[in-house]
């Protein structure tokens, strides 16, 4: 479907060195935030104290919340879990107080509000387990990025593997400088939030490669910044629909989802905008710097004067 049609084709990598210019500052000063400021982790990766509450009505999370920030924890995460009555909090690590200090302060601070909540488990949980909730992050990461390489190498040609995978890596570097910049909390779901970013982008890239791969078939006197050119261009209408009706969607958990969704939003919104980007300005960019050529992506005849079987022009007198 499309609203609209651009009929002339917009010189996009014209101005491709100017636009790289501007990413490679901005990948740079994410990178230099990370290893200066570093992420503000959770309680999820740095340990501390779980309590499970239970209350006889479904619980108000954000009265909840409320109450336990007034005992001086400002990283303090609340959520519901199995039912709406049931509330699990988690508190970051406090030095000279124990676990069962802690929570006989936030129980005490509970029952205030509604005397008939009940604590039914307290554990620590320590820094170890978010070790290796990092590590395993770390893992899946990886994963997926090798997986993303293996699949458009096999799918198109190893050059928009290398590109893609640039483009995409750009995309979580800079969502983790923005986090470590305004040090907003890294939790579980944000990092969900970067899995989820890292596939989104993917599928813009191929988006567009597949549009190359047609051009290249279709037009054989364009070169081959004018064939990516008409390629981003015949996506435009196509970008604007998905990612507007994708950002709706988000916006929405940004403003109406409540603190446990806050952040899972912003990490999705930082990414939609700049997936846009990086599949536009860096991934086509450097397909094109590596030298992404016709023959690349159409085979060429397999006889000498024999016809390409996917050339739409095949057969054609002129």
């Amino acid at each position: 479907m499309e609203f609209f049609r651009i009929k002339k084709d917009i010189p996009f990598m014209k101005y491709a060195l100017v636009f790289n210019a501007i990413s490679f500052i901005t990948f740079a000063l994410a990178v230099f935030f990370l290893f200066s400021r570093g992420l503000h982790l959770s309680v999820e990766f740095t340990g501390g104290t779980v309590m499970e509450v239970a209350y006889t009505q479904p619980a108000d999370i954000g009265k909840v919340r409320e109450t336990v920030s007034k005992l001086g924890y400002a990283d303090v995460i609340v959520q519901n879990f199995g039912t709406s009555k049931d509330v699990m909090i988690r508190l970051p690590v406090q030095k000279g107080v124990t676990t069962a200090q802690q929570s006989e302060r936030v129980i005490t601070a509970l029952k205030a509000e509604d005397a008939e909540v009940t604590l039914r488990r307290t554990e620590f949980v320590g820094p170890q387990v978010g070790d290796e909730l990092m590590h395993n992050g770390l893992m899946a990461l990886g994963m997926v990025v090798l997986g993303i390489i293996i699949y458009l190498a096999f799918r198109f040609e190893w050059k928009f593997g290398v590109a893609a995978i640039i483009a995409n890596l750009h995309d979580v570097i800079i969502i983790l400088g923005f986090f470590a910049f305004f040090q907003w909390e890294f939790s579980l779901s944000v990092l969900a939030g970067v899995l989820a970013v890292l596939g989104y982008s993917v599928n813009e890239s191929v988006v567009i490669f597949d549009r190359i791969r047609e051009a290249f078939r279709k037009f054989r006197k364009l070169s081959t910044h004018e064939v990516i050119d008409h390629a981003i261009t015949s996506t435009m209408s196509r970008t604007i629909i998905t990612h507007a009706s994708t950002e709706a969607m988000v916006l929405s958990m940004f403003f109406f989802g409540g603190p446990s969704l806050h952040y899972f939003a912003l990490a999705l919104t930082i990414g939609i905008l700049f997936g846009i980007y990086s599949s536009v300005f860096v991934a086509a960019a450097i397909a094109m710097w590596l030298g992404v050529k016709r023959e690349d992506l159409v085979k060429a005849p397999a006889k000498p004067g024999s016809q390409d079987p996917n050339d739409p022009n095949a057969g054609a007198v002129v």
